[in-house]
């Protein structure tokens, strides 16, 4: 039998490439302009089975970009016989890539490139010489873009406009002004249910575990099913959530009705490696959007995850994992649960007890009996405020500078005059310069006073960094009370704890040591309530007396 073989029929690859690279170009470098030159260069000259290799919005910078890997893949196969582009930046804007490829790797696979513009053609070596310039231009040209990027960038947070194109799950862009974010309802009632959830105690995973089973569309399928566009469209499960997902949903700020800048950032334009910044990088602009999410909510969020709960052997948790604290060390109590261990007995102990080998005394309490007392402790605290809040308000205020209105706007009003001082003593500086070198007065009554001013000025600075300090404090203060308040309410007839209700009243449980009572063991626990701290009932006779206090206080 006689052995066949078949040649394979090269073809002429026709690449094309756009990205914000190119900007500035116009409709010269569109793809459609660029398909257009290509194809009639390959008919005039007769090049055979041409086929088209696209990239669009994705910088020369890198050659990490599907429609140049895939040519490049059937290159290497010997399925290339000619590349043609428009120009050399269509091919790449890194001079040290581009190098290798046209002068090393094409003519060791004996492909034949061609740049139009350029009068590139590697077959009858025209235009080759001047080819590496043209290429250290083409990246400076894209060095150059990136820096222009970066300050249109830098421009618009000066401005207090968002930087990112991209709008989180949950928002959409409104159809009256693109910059603006509307709440996307439907999207919306998922991120707070997923922050109802986390309140409730649960994971980033089991939140993931629920919504799958509740069959919730994930972001992305439910973008399709919107009719938006979007990168990923295969999709195998369009109700499997993933706990990255969730994650990113609890850490996003932005829900909080505010607008974060520089999160992230590029290595640079040649390394397009994702960096993410410090916190202390990022630029916030509070108001830019109706939050989704309220501010409390949030940093309550934010807390519990910081502090994540440790399940027991048998997966059991307590309500309180994860907010226990040893009240002499400091360290966290763990819950200790097992399978030989019923559920009435399970306890919390110090993590620095160790088996009595550590550095700190066990500080045992079961957690039944912890449920007992906590329950017992919101139902004083929420009687007590329900029946006398002014006094609740009144300690309060005793408590926390400028919780007041009145206080809080004679601060307000004393910083601004602080910071119209310090432009004043500017302005004042000045003017004294300008007379001591027009000699209207003397080096030292210069030296004299300018030390005065500049030694002002700079206890107006400290006073004023103090001052922000203390007000933003203030009204945070002011946002956590009215939140407690509206909480604590709500608890006047509560019969049993849940996870939701401690996690939104409280903050830290502090445990002591047991000590001996008339001969029984007692333990001592502190309960820090979230914003308000530490609450201590008053008894009869000192309500007697803040009530007195407050009626004074109100004639005066």
């Amino acid at each position: 039998m006689k052995k066949q073989t078949e040649s394979i029929e090269k073809i002429t690859a026709l690449y094309c490439r756009l990205s914000q690279d190119d900007g500035i170009d116009g409709e010269s470098n569109s793809i459609s302009n660029q398909k257009e030159i290509l194809m009639q260069y390959a008919r005039q000259h007769k090049l055979p089975n041409p086929r088209f290799f696209v990239d669009d919005g994705i910088s020369g910078t890198t050659f990490e970009r599907s429609g140049f890997k895939e040519m490049q893949a059937l290159a290497e196969a010997g399925q290339v016989a000619s590349i043609v582009v428009k120009d050399l930046s269509r091919f790449g804007r890194n001079y040290l890539e581009v190098g290798k490829y046209l002068e090393i790797t094409y003519p060791t696979l004996g492909i034949r490139f061609i740049a139009i513009q350029e009068n590139v053609d590697t077959s009858q070596n025209g235009g080759t010489e001047m080819m590496p310039f043209h290429n250290i231009f083409n990246e400076w040209y894209a060095a150059q873009t990136s820096k222009k990027v970066r300050a249109v960038w830098k421009s618009k947070s000066d401005k207090g406009e968002r930087v990112s194109p991209s709008v989180p799950y949950g928002y959409m862009k409104s159809p009256d002004d693109p910059k603006q974010w509307i709440i996307d309802e439907p999207a919306a009632e998922v991120v707070r249910y997923i922050y109802k959830l986390c309140i409730e105690g649960l994971g980033p995973t089991k939140i993931a575990k629920r919504l799958t089973k509740e069959k919730i569309l994930i972001p992305t399928a439910y973008w399709i099913s919107m009719g938006k566009a979007v990168s990923n469209k295969n999709i195998t499960d369009p109700y499997r959530w993933v706990t990255e997902t969730i994650k990113n949903i609890l850490a996003n700020r932005q829900y909080t009705g505010c607008t974060v800048n520089f999160k992230s950032t590029i290595l640079s334009y040649k390394v397009h490696k994702k960096i993410e910044n410090d916190e202390s990088k990022w630029q916030i602009i509070p108001n830019t959007q109706e939050a989704i999410i309220d501010e409390d909510t949030f940093n309550r969020v934010q807390e519990l995850r910081n502090s994540r709960r440790r399940n027991s052997a048998t997966g059991r948790t307590s309500l309180f994992s994860g907010l226990t604290y040893c009240a002499d060390c400091g360290s966290k109590l763990y819950f200790c649960a097992s399978k030989s261990i019923p559920a009435d007995k399970e306890f919390f102990r110090c993590s620095a007890y160790k088996d009595n080998t550590g550095s700190c005394t066990i500080h045992f309490i079961r957690n039944v009996v912890l449920e007992e007392i906590v329950l017992e402790t919101i139902q004083k605290v929420a009687e007590y405020i329900s029946q006398f809040e002014p006094v609740f308000l009144y300690l309060f205020a005793k408590k926390h500078k400028l919780t007041k209105a009145k206080d809080l706007k004679n601060a307000k009003f004393k910083l601004e005059q602080s910071k119209a001082r310090v432009d004043e003593i500017d302005r004042v500086l000045t003017k004294l310069y300008e007379d001591n070198a027009l000699g209207k007065i003397t080096d030292e009554r210069f030296e004299r006073l300018s030390a005065t001013y500049e030694k002002e000025q700079r206890e107006l600075a400290d006073y004023i960094i103090k001052s922000k300090t203390e007000i933003t404090a203030a009204e945070q203060d002011n946002v956590d009370l009215k939140h407690f308040l509206k909480t604590i309410r709500a608890c006047t007839d509560l019969k049993e704890l849940t996870p939701e209700i401690v996690n939104t009243l409280i903050k830290r449980i502090n445990v002591h040591n047991a000590e001996k009572v008339d001969g029984r063991k007692k333990v001592k626990i502190d309960i820090e309530f979230i914003a308000v701290g530490l609450i201590s009932i008053p008894d009869e006779k000192e309500l007697l007396t803040l009530i007195e206090e407050i009626r004074n206080e109100k004639i005066a």
